[in-house]
């Protein structure tokens, strides 16, 4: 008996490589296995380079692989998509320029741009087709969005489109209507936080992730811009060391020396003031981003998505949907459904339900079948 083909999931991050199996069914998907491997940090910071850690997860990928019983007929691989140029909605087809462009001409230094090159070479070992879907430089921004009041710096879109998309792909299913027909608000809460506004299917606004975003439990989010100028003028910090304190040793962090949330409600419960403090001000501006997502939307919604890891918090949930069930019914999917939504996009592909996008990609640009 020929044993099905599964959809291959690889999402690279700074300590981890998470993968998936998934078995596809007319552009659906059902889970089959997930697992995460865990990088010894010092062995990860011994590589110069991102690029150069494409090989020893190519092996982590590879071991994954070989305890599946009985083996494993792949049909697709799908990878996260990195810190790439703006690109539309939807699948990306991997070939070798995205491949170049993920490895050596990133917009940012990211783990996850190892995600095309490992789905690439995982494909070619099996000669199937490999994706990346919804990566975080989706750009749907009106025009009227992107003028910032200074010329030289126009906004841009750098959003957790992956689950930010598949939420609201899960509230239109449930609502009974089409995706391209839904206007919602989704916060997705994690190490990083997106508040995005998402009308008739598209992600027409966002808080960016360091532009206008509130704080997380590990970024600094948008800050005062005069007293920053000065800071980073002031001598006191070179350039890499002030971008490592604001993304990464920032938020939370920067405040309470820890960027697990449960330890911080946990010091909260122990009467922490300064906890209770820190937390309340971020729960402060999650609901003033959502409300002016709304806003965006002319406080029309078809409802507020509470998503990411934070969303497993009840006392977060509560606070957020105490403030903000007067605009639009609040929904809870907890935890982040990139590996499902990687392989939901190449599960649509491979039924004909969607066409692939070819790679170099602008807004609009040319979709290929595969």
């Amino acid at each position: 008996m020929t044993r099905a083909a599964l959809i291959l999931t690889i999402n690279p991050g700074t300590t981890t490589t998470r993968f998936g199996l998934f078995a596809p069914d007319a552009g659906a998907v059902t889970p089959v296995t997930e697992a995460t491997i865990e990088h010894d940090e010092k062995a990860m910071a011994s590589f110069a380079e991102i690029a150069d850690q494409l090989e020893f997860r190519a092996q982590a990928i590879a071991e994954f692989l070989s305890t599946i019983p009985g083996g494993v007929t792949l049909g697709a691989v799908a990878g996260r998509g990195g810190m790439l140029s703006p690109v539309p909605a939807g699948v990306i087809a991997v070939n070798d320029a995205l491949v170049a462009f993920a490895l050596h001409t990133p917009v940012y230094r990211h783990a996850s741009n190892l995600g095309a090159p490992l789905a690439q070479a995982i494909a070619r070992q099996h000669g199937i087709p490999a994706f990346i879907v919804d990566p975080v430089s989706v750009d749907e921004l009106p025009d009227v969005a992107r003028v910032s009041g200074f010329p030289e710096l126009p906004r841009f879109s750098f959003v957790h489109a992956l689950n930010i998309r598949a939420c609201g792909r899960r509230l239109a299913d449930g609502l009974g209507k089409p995706f391209e027909g839904l206007n919602a608000v989704v916060a997705h809460m994690g190490a990083g936080v997106s508040i995005a506004a998402i009308k008739n299917g598209r992600i027409v606004e966002s808080s960016n992730r360091m532009e206008n975003s509130p704080f997380s439990p590990e970024r600094a989010g948008g800050l005062p811009i005069m007293p920053l100028i000065e800071l980073c003028y002031s001598g006191k910090y070179t350039h890499a060391e002030l971008t490592r304190k604001l993304y990464g040793q920032g938020g939370v962090f920067a405040y309470l020396g820890t960027k697990d949330m449960r330890q911080v409600e946990a010091r909260i419960a122990g009467g922490d003031a300064q906890a209770a403090l820190v937390w309340e001000a971020m729960i402060y501006q999650f609901r003033k981003a959502i409300g002016a997502m709304a806003a965006v939307l002319d406080f029309q919604s078809d409802g507020i998505i509470l998503t990411g890891g934070m969303a497993h918090s009840p006392c977060v949930v509560e606070a957020l949907t105490a403030g903000c069930r007067a605009l639009a019914p609040v929904h809870v999917y907890p935890g982040s459904h990139e590996s499902e939504a990687l392989a939901a996009g190449a599960a649509r592909v491979m039924a004909g339900v969607e066409t692939a996008l070819n790679w170099p990609v602008v807004p609009g640009g040319e979709r290929i079948a595969c």
